[in-house]
């Protein structure tokens, strides 16, 4: 049960460093998968929001 509660939140929690890293550690394709990475958390709120609109 708690692998199944923390494995969602600890996959946004990986791409957020995941994206961190890569925007301060290149240019070019890793500034992608920074925009990419940085992207979820903010996605996942959006979708947290509007599915408890509903």
């Amino acid at each position: 049960m708690i692998r199944s509660t923390f494995a969602l939140p600890a996959l946004i929690a990986f791409l957020s460093v995941v994206g961190l890293v890569s925007a301060l550690t290149g240019d070019g394709v890793r500034d992608v998968l920074s925009w990419i990475a940085l992207a979820v958390p903010v996605v996942a709120v959006g979708w947290a929001m509007r599915a408890q609109r509903r």
